[in-house]
C-alpha cells in the first residue's frame, strides 16, 4: 500500500470507524501473516458467536479455503481442518447460525469481517453460518464506476414507474394539450404526474443510493460493493491489510482453494 494510498485509508478507518472503545479485538493468525479485527458492538449476535467460538478454539486448524483476487478470502468451515489436497470444501450444512444484523453504516469495504449464509431459496430469513467466515479484499472504484452501478440498479426502477404513471391514454391527454395550446393545463398535468413519479421513486424498495462513506472507501481503500445489504458486516481490519492480499494472490484449483493451505488460528485479545 503506497503512502497517499495509507495516509487515505487512515481517513477512512478514523472516520468510519465507531467511537467505542469496548469493542472486541480479535487476531486472526496464519502462516502467510496475522492480522487484528475490531468486532462491531451493534452486530452482538454475531460478535458473541464468533466470540464464543473463537474461544473454543473452533477456527484453530481450519483453512482459508476460497481465495478470489480482488474480491475475498473465506475459511473457518469445520470440513476444511486437516482436509486432503483437491477436496471440494465449505458447502455442508452451518454448524451454528445467527439471525442477520445487516445495517447500512457496515458495509464491504477492504478488510471488511463478513459472516457467509446459504442461500435465499434454502434461508429465506437471511441467518448467518457463524461456523466460518469471509473477508474482503476488493478493488478500489473510481467515482464514475460508483455512479454507473447506482444507474444500473435505479435506471429501471425510475423508468417501471414512469411507465406505470403515464399509460397511453394520459400521454395522448399530454399531446392533445400541446397540440391545443392549453399551456396551463398540459403543465398542471405534467407537474402532478412527476411529483407522483418522484413520490413513488422515493418511496420505491431496491433503490442504491451509496452513503458519502462507502464513496469515499470504495474509491480510496476500495472493497466490494455489490454484497452491501445481503450479508451481515461485523467487524473490519484494523491491521494486517498486507496479509489479505498476500492469502488473496495465492495460485488456485478450480474450487478457488489455494494449493498451499492457509492454516487458520483466532485469538480473542480484547
Amino acid at each position: 500500500m503506497g503512502v497517499t494510498r495509507f495516509f487515505l485509508f487512515l481517513i477512512v478507518w478514523v472516520v468510519a470507524s465507531p467511537a467505542n472503545s469496548q469493542n472486541h479485538v480479535v487476531l486472526i493468525s496464519t502462516n502467510y501473516g496475522n492480522m487484528k479485527f475490531m468486532l462491531y458492538d451493534d452486530t452482538p449476535k454475531h460478535c458473541d458467536a464468533f466470540l464464543d467460538l473463537a474461544e473454543e478454539g473452533y477456527y484453530n486448524g481450519t483453512l482459508f479455503y476460497r481465495v478470489i483476487q480482488d474480491f475475498l478470502i473465506q475459511g473457518g468451515s469445520r470440513s476444511s481442518r486437516n482436509a486432503p489436497p483437491g477436496k471440494r470444501i465449505g458447502y455442508g450444512e452451518p454448524d451454528k447460525t445467527v439471525d442477520d444484523e445487516i445495517l447500512p453504516r457496515h458495509f464491504h469495504k477492504k478488510g471488511a469481517l463478513c459472516a457467509p449464509r446459504q442461500p435465499d431459496e434454502v434461508n429465506p430469513f437471511k441467518q448467518s453460518d457463524i461456523s466460518q467466515f469471509y473477508i474482503i479484499e476488493g478493488r478500489v472504484y473510481t467515482s464514475g464506476e460508483i455512479d454507473t452501478m447506482e444507474m444500473a440498479v435505479n435506471r429501471p426502477i425510475r423508468n417501471r414507474i414512469v411507465k406505470e404513471n403515464m399509460p397511453p391514454e394520459i400521454r395522448e391527454k399530454l399531446k392533445k394539450l400541446k397540440a391545443e395550446d392549453k399551456v396551463k393545463e398540459f403543465r398542471e398535468l405534467a407537474e402532478r404526474i412527476k411529483a407522483q413519479i418522484e413520490t413513488e421513486y422515493a418511496l420505491a424498495q431496491g433503490v442504491l443510493k451509496f452513503s458519502e462513506a462507502q464513496r469515499e472507501a470504495y474509491t480510496t481503500i476500495g472493497g466490494y460493493p455489490d454484497l452491501d445489504g445481503k450479508y451481515t458486516v461485523f467487524g473490519e481490519c484494523i491491521s494486517g491489510f498486507e496479509t489479505i492480499d498476500k492469502i488473496a494472490a495465492l495460485k488456485t484449483d478450480a474450487n478457488h482453494r489455494p494449493y498451499n493451505d492457509v492454516k487458520i488460528k483466532v485469538t480473542v485479545l480484547k
